[in-house]
């Protein structure tokens, strides 16, 4: 491992500026998924150390929220300067506990910096208003402040970007922060205490702790000091930690599960939408909440699709991270092979025809060869589950009311994708798709500018954009009286 990378490899919790072991003593190992082999360990940490996180989080928000949004952004932008400063180094470490290549690791950790410029710039433009009163004699103001203290709690796939998209908007605001990473990839999460105490943000202001998820996301959800938790992750566990915030009455944010549909119609560019399909299927070895789920082809162009998305996938270099080259990694764990082979072979089951791939990669491990399976049916299991995983099952359809039907048939509504050369039709389809985040002619579609956030059962508010900032603030009226105007 490169010196510079185990610099960030902090295997203790970052709490009130000090790193610091589980009360218990207890750790958690963390695998190498293309290896299998541990890297090192975190802290199991739990209700204590959550506990004392928030009291520091809260003790610095005091003198944190009086900070000028000037002065905010000055230290942000030193820590995106740090972030690029280091940018091999953190991938390298992404790649080595999260598996994907390190040129996507690369991409990540730049997006992850990306984000902290944008809210630099967004905390200064956090603007109230002067209403007009209705009362001679009096003025109306309407501010915006800082919630408070936040908890983030996010996932394994990105477990840098996702972490940004929250610390930033909430340090740029005047919040300070107690965040859990995953326990598969902890130190991309502990990384950011690193980065943070060498930048200058005062102790407190930033808290990361790993261990016991339920303990940990408990005391993030019913500690009355705690005033939002953002949470990027299933659909399952976002609404268990709804509930648990309703006693205390947090804001939220939860960006939760997917179940993406890729429409390609009869009058679409097919090579620029296989090369569409590729970027939002196989990235990440298919691990991502925006990645395609389910793609629906017009029967006049079904066998060309199929037959071009096939030799793409085949054509993808599957491999460690580190290698160079490598496209795809492996998946995150065994459970997660066991779930992508439980789907394929229900779809086989029922008619399903696997046009490429379909089984574990050669490499061994938790590799698994890039899929496509043709013939694909909505009584196949993927039709409602998220697979999470390289598989792409191919439906017919016959109409544009068919298509869109079928693509809004199911309880997510994250990210949807489809290509067409109709200009109308791009309107009608885009009106049509109950979505979130809509790629017309495009497979990756995200970006710091652009609010990310899915409507129905994937989840509630928006990261990235201007939007992004809002639910980190509270509005407060102020009416003015007693002027003698």
């Amino acid at each position: 491992m490169l010196q510079k990378t185990s610099h960030f490899m902090r295997q203790a919790n970052f709490i009130d500026g000090a790193w610091v072991n589980a009360d218990s003593g207890q750790t958690i190992d963390v695998v190498n998924p293309a290896s299998g082999q541990t890297i090192g360990t975190v802290p199991k940490a739990g209700t204590a150390e959550t506990r004392r996180a928030i009291e520091a989080a809260e003790a610095a928000f005091h003198s944190w929220k009086k900070t000028s949004a000037d002065h905010r952004a000055k230290l942000l932008r030193k820590l995106h300067d740090a972030i690029m400063d280091n940018q091999d180094a953190l991938a390298e470490l992404l790649v080595m506990e999260q598996g994907k290549s390190f040129a996507e690791a690369k991409g990540e950790v730049g997006m992850s910096a990306a984000y902290i410029l944008w809210y630099a710039e967004e905390g200064r433009r956090v603007y109230g208003d002067v209403v007009p009163s209705p009362w001679a004699d009096r003025r109306i103001l309407v501010t915006k402040e800082p919630v408070g203290v936040i908890g983030a709690i996010t996932p394994w796939n990105f477990p840098s970007s996702m972490l940004a998209r929250k610390l930033g908007p909430a340090l740029a605001s005047g919040c300070t922060a107690v965040a859990k990473p995953a326990s598969q990839t902890p130190y991309s999460g502990l990384a950011w205490g690193v980065l943070c105490e060498e930048v200058g943000f005062p102790k407190g202001v930033v808290n990361i702790v790993t261990g016991a998820a339920s303990e940990i996301g408990d005391e993030l959800c019913q500690n009355p000091l705690v005033r939002k938790i953002t949470f990027t992750g299933s659909t399952e566990v976002g609404k268990t930690l709804i509930e648990k915030t309703a006693g205390t009455v947090k804001k939220v944010s939860m960006e939760l599960g997917g179940n993406a549909p890729f429409l390609v119609f009869d009058d679409a560019d097919i090579d620029r939408a296989v090369e569409g399909a590729i970027a939002a299927k196989y990235r990440n070895s298919g691990q991502t909440c925006v990645c395609t789920n389910r793609f629906f082809v017009q029967a006049g162009v079904y066998e060309a699709f199929v037959e071009k998305l096939s030799a793409a996938a085949e054509r993808l270099k599957v491999g460690p991270g580190l290698e160079e080259g490598t496209q795809q990694g492996p998946l995150i764990d065994e459970k997660a092979v066991e779930k992508v082979e439980e789907l394929i072979a229900d779809a086989t089951s029922k008619g399903g025809k696997l046009a490429a791939g379909g089984s574990r990669h050669a490499l061994g491990g938790t590799f698994f060869q890039p899929t496509v399976i043709s013939n694909a049916t909505p009584d196949m299991r993927f039709m409602k589950e998220e697979i999470f995983g390289p598989v792409a099952p191919v439906f017919r359809f016959e109409t544009e009311e068919e298509a869109v039907k079928l693509a809004n048939d199911t309880v997510f509504g994250l990210a949807c994708y489809f290509y067409t050369g109709d200009l109308g039709r791009a309107f009608r389809v885009m009106e049509g798709l109950k979505y979130g985040l809509v790629g017309v002619n495009e497979g990756i579609i995200t970006t710091v500018e652009a609010p990310f956030g899915g409507l129905k059962e994937s989840g509630l508010g928006k990261e990235g954009g201007h939007q992004g900032i809002e639910d980190y603030l509270d509005t407060k009226y102020v009416c003015i009286g007693g002027l003698g105007l």
